[in-house]
């Protein structure tokens, strides 16, 4: 009895003083890593969230000298007349031509490049296979597509002459729309999927040494220790980066294929990135140009979301 009345005067708990005591304590504590994550904060706050503001543009009738909120709001009538564009099936089907050779050929290449270097057992070999294949990734898209222009110049370009006398044509590859595509891909190959092995490098360092000592003992040779062991180790790194470049699917970058085409390839170069470009900056319609920039956003989530599912339904890890 006088256990459960000393109870009832005891004062309630605060936890709120404490929280905050813990809070200042580990902001004082951790005060420099704290500082280093301020950038990348700023980053996204600048260039990612803020603009969001703007986007607003995209239902109204946007008028620079009205400003956003004096301008008419206009509801989905830019995304109605972006969908029954007639330009929109061809770019459609151009954006995901690009981006299907980008997800099905460079992306595996980034794998199967990471299991190759893994299997280096000299690692001064190693490292320098390395440091030569992320090289290219620090050059910018106008070095690369420079280098292009010189490798497959016309009578004196070496890969022309290659091409060339292996086809037997004489075709300005530059300028052919039938080459555009395969430039493209050759240029993504080269330029990123050195630099996108890190990550899978990172992963196959965390593979358990042991399975691979029992699987010796065993008698498995080396394509079936990268069958049974390596694979399915970074399996849910791999599935992870594959919902994300799904979602990246619309996005095909608008430097590289901006700098690839010309008047004579525009009917497949034409892709959304560039399209945003031209009506936006060029002609001067930013809501409409907004809106195929918003479109392109919610398609790219609904990718992920679907992707991830897809990923949950087969039993493997999602994002989220």
């Amino acid at each position: 009895m006088t256990t459960a009345l000393a109870a009832d005067r005891e004062p309630p708990l605060v936890r709120g003083p404490g929280r905050l005591r813990r809070l200042r304590r580990d902001t004082v504590r951790y005060r420099w890593l704290f500082l280093l994550m301020l950038p990348g904060l700023l980053y996204f706050a600048l260039f990612r969230f803020w603009p969001m503001y703007g986007a607003r543009i995209a239902f109204k009738n946007y008028i620079p000298f009205l400003g956003i909120d004096g301008s008419e709001w206009v509801g989905f009538a830019h995304f109605q007349a972006f969908l029954s564009n007639p330009d929109f099936p061809r770019l459609l089907v151009n954006t995901l031509v690009i981006a299907a050779l980008s997800l099905l050929v460079a992306f595996p290449l980034t794998i199967v490049l990471a299991l190759l270097l893994n299997e280096l057992r000299l690692h001064i070999l190693k490292r320098t296979v390395q440091t030569l294949v992320y090289i290219p990734h620090f050059l910018s898209w106008t070095v690369v597509v420079s280098i292009t222009a010189l490798l497959f110049a016309i009578d004196t370009g070496p890969l022309w002459t290659f091409f060339a006398g292996l086809l037997g044509t004489d075709a300005n590859m530059l300028a052919d729309p039938d080459w555009f595509r395969p430039l493209v891909l050759m240029q993504m190959v080269w330029k990123d999927t050195g630099w996108g092995t890190i990550i899978f490098l990172a992963a196959l360092a965390g593979v358990d040494q042991e399975q691979y000592e029992a699987a010796v003992i065993d008698g498995a040779g080396r394509w079936q220790r990268v069958r049974h062991i390596t694979i399915p180790s970074i399996l849910p790194t791999i599935t992870v980066l594959l919902i994300l470049h799904t979602g990246q699917i619309l996005n095909t970058g608008f430097e590289q294929i901006y700098l690839m085409s010309n008047s004579l390839n525009r009917t497949v170069a034409d892709v959304f990135d560039t399209y945003v470009y031209f009506a936006g900056i060029e002609q001067g319609a930013y809501s409409y140009s907004t809106a195929v920039g918003l479109f392109k956003a919610i398609v790219g989530l609904v990718l992920i979301f679907g992707t991830n599912w897809l990923a949950k339904r087969f039993n493997q890890q999602g994002i989220f």
